[in-house]
């Protein structure tokens, strides 16, 4: 059985997302919320908070038993980027990037 999640246009860089996708990827689910709990990334909670919403997923939909989970999956994807604009001496203007990544957290039996 497998149970997803995803958060979508997300405000958040996908290759530091991505640093911390990888450190919490095929762990158990207890390891997997402390590394989040004690990690001073800012992805870091929202990964929490989008973690907690997979559990809820398997708990009420499939009626799975949270003990036996891990994450199969989880990957951050690039979103659009918003583009703004900074103004500059002699009336130019700055791009600034504003970069949105979409993640998704799959969740699977321990097998």
């Amino acid at each position: 059985m497998e149970v997803a999640a995803k958060l979508k246009f997300a405000r958040l860089s996908p290759q530091k997302c991505r640093l911390v996708c990888d450190q919490i990827r095929g762990l158990p689910i207890d390891r997997a919320l402390d590394v989040l709990k004690f990690s001073r990334k800012k992805v870091a909670g929202v990964l929490k908070k989008l973690l907690d919403s997979a559990i809820a997923n398997a708990e009420h939909n499939h009626g799975a038993d949270i003990d036996e989970l891990k994450i199969s999956k989880i990957y951050a994807d690039q979103g659009p980027t918003y583009k703004r604009m900074e103004a500059k001496a002699k009336g130019r203007g700055a791009r600034i990037l504003k970069p949105t990544c979409h993640i998704t957290v799959v969740l699977s039996n321990r097998e």
